[in-house]
């Protein structure tokens, strides 16, 4: 006999009796199928159906349902029903439920199709959610008034369905902030395992989720589903995220104990409708970095597009666009500070301890100096210098196309290069400044170097383990900055990820947008953290402290092993 439970202490028993007794035939109307073809997906065809409720006034934005395996799943929830009915008592809010089914790619007629299913649900990354955002909904907005606020949206799934409804709100929580996930497949078939340990790392992000599962789930060479879902719930809840349950005795891999707790997660899910689902703080937090009520803020720049930063010794930040390099002080004003000569375009740059500012010049393959009258002064000729970062001692700088570090001394005026097995990219002295952090364009890992006494740069090792976005086959990383705890903080595609003295990624900061060039610490105390991203500047305070590479070394405490 199947037996289910309901763990949780927030799901009322009254609404199960609600279910039972006023859920019946569905009033609502079900347009469709219709047919999508999908860019995105190419060569994709799919069907969809448009949930209408009768409450529906096309004068006013109505809430959001997205659900996966289309019209199949939602009867066989009751979806439809359900919805009518909680509406109806106004329990949740009016909404358009648009369900979707998985592409496939027709083949010949005596021939299976290639099915989508796994390839589209099961993935991670960003292609499902822009599948959504930039094809089906403006198709389905034509027709209804649907709102664009995130906090009106919801995306369900299960199975598979469920880990795609999920990772349509990870990557997208400006437009989804509420997850309906049942028997959710968050195991190893695509990489979906990942997400209980980028749950625990990344930033909190503005979501709620409501996991349903059994306790017969399937158990297979992908995983465990059970054992999966419990560890989704556990992270989740460590990482301060609004987050309920339901677990059922005896549940398999199967729709039959949702459909007795559906009505009461969606109650749930909606609850305190509209006030906005908010962002919560983890608790237990190994390094605490975040501050309460702070987050990334763009620097207005008018015109201009911010590329790769240096910071001086007052904490104001500086970058460059083509020929110019620009100065904004603590208020957050940019204005004009030194231009290169020759039609030059400056790349990235680095103060040192006199005042001045080295500046690569991509145009002109060469590095300059500019000092506090803004005079340019050439330095070194014949580089292809992607980043750099000045010592007390001299300059470090990446050639990413020849797969090797330069390091040009001060005091004798000469260059000495040390070849690498990848592309450099970012570079950053550790806090003591006996180490060398160098980041790469096109390897999973980024490596530490010692630094000698003559500045050159031995024993290089895979040490910092990056997470990778899904599909690529590097971290990509581009800047790096160094905290007086001795933390990395590396620009990445996933985000800002800060790795400890050992090179493990301890926590991931959430990127203001588009792909990250640079990061750096800057303000009066060096608390603040300044990305440039797509062009344009973003700042954050947070709990840490910066160093400069060229002052004294900062003694940090004992690494945690």
């Amino acid at each position: 006999m199947l037996k289910f439970f309901i763990t949780t202490s927030l799901l009322l028993a009254p609404l199960l009796a609600f279910t039972q007794q006023k859920i019946g035939s569905t009033s609502g109307e079900i347009k469709g199928p219709f047919v999508w073809k999908s860019n995105i997906y190419p060569g994709t065809e799919r069907n969809y159906w448009v949930y209408v409720p009768t409450r529906y006034d096309a004068s006013k934005p109505a809430c959001l349902m997205v659900v996966q395996d289309g019209l199949s799943r939602a009867k066989g929830w009751n979806l439809p029903a359900v919805l009518d009915s909680l509406i109806s008592e106004k329990i949740i809010p009016v909404q358009i439920g648009v369900f979707v089914d998985h592409g496939s790619v027709p083949t010949t007629a005596d021939a299976y199709p290639r099915y989508n299913r796994s390839f589209e649900y099961d993935a991670l990354g960003d292609r499902y959610s822009r599948f959504l955002l930039e094809e089906l909904l403006p198709e389905v907005s034509k027709s209804y008034n649907i709102s664009a606020d995130p906090n009106d949206r919801s995306i369900a799934g299960a199975s598979s369905g469920a880990i795609c409804a999920f990772n349509v709100a990870w990557e997208r929580p400006d437009q989804f902030r509420r997850v309906l996930s049942t028997i959710g497949t968050y195991v190893g078939l695509r990489g979906g395992d990942e997400f209980v340990t980028l749950v625990r790392k990344t930033e909190s992000k503005p979501l709620r989720v409501f996991l349903q599962d059994g306790t017969k789930d399937l158990d297979i060479y992908a995983g465990d589903w059970w054992m999966a879902n419990q560890s989704m719930l556990s992270a989740l809840t460590w990482a301060g995220y609004e987050v309920n349950h339901a677990w059922g005795e005896g549940g398999g891999h199967d729709s039959k104990h949702t459909i007795t707790i559906l009505a009461d997660a969606l109650t749930w899910l909606w609850k305190d409708y509209p006030q906005p689902v908010q962002t919560h703080k983890g608790k237990n937090q190994r390094i605490n970095l975040l501050l309460e009520g702070e987050s990334w803020k763009e620097i207005p720049l008018n015109n201009m597009k911010a590329g790769k930063l240096a910071v001086d010794e007052k904490g104001d930040v500086f970058f460059g666009d083509k020929q110019s390099i620009y100065k904004v002080d603590h208020q957050g004003v940019a204005s004009p500070y030194a231009r290169l000569k020759e039609k030059g375009e400056a790349g990235s740059m680095s103060f040192s301890r006199d005042g001045r500012l080295y500046v690569v010049d991509v145009r002109q393959h060469k590095i300059v100096a500019i000092d506090n009258d803004g005079v340019v002064r050439d330095v070194l000729y014949n580089v292809d210098a992607d980043f750099l970062t000045v010592s007390a001692n001299g300059i470090y700088f990446s050639e990413t196309s020849k797969d090797r570090i330069g390091f040009y001394s001060f005091s004798k005026r000469e260059t000495q290069y040390s070849a690498v097995p990848f592309h450099p990219s970012g570079l950053a002295i550790s806090a003591e400044q006996t180490l060398l952090n160098v980041g790469a364009a096109n390897h999973v890992f980024g490596y530490s170097f010692k630094i000698m006494d003559d500045g050159s740069l031995k024993f290089g090792q895979e040490y910092i383990h990056y997470h990778i976005p899904y599909g690529n086959t590097s971290a990509a990383v581009a800047g790096l900055a160094i905290d007086a705890e001795n933390l990395l903080y590396s620009a990445t595609p996933m985000g800002v990820q800060v790795s400890d003295q050992l090179g493990r990624i301890n926590f991931i900061f959430s990127k203001p947008m588009g792909g990250i060039t640079d990061v750096k610490f800057g303000g009066s105390n060096l608390d603040i953290l300044y990305t440039s991203c797509s062009g344009k500047l973003f700042s954050r305070k947070i709990n840490a402290k910066g160093t400069f590479s060229w002052a004294s070394p900062v003694k940090p405490p004992k690494p945690g092993l």
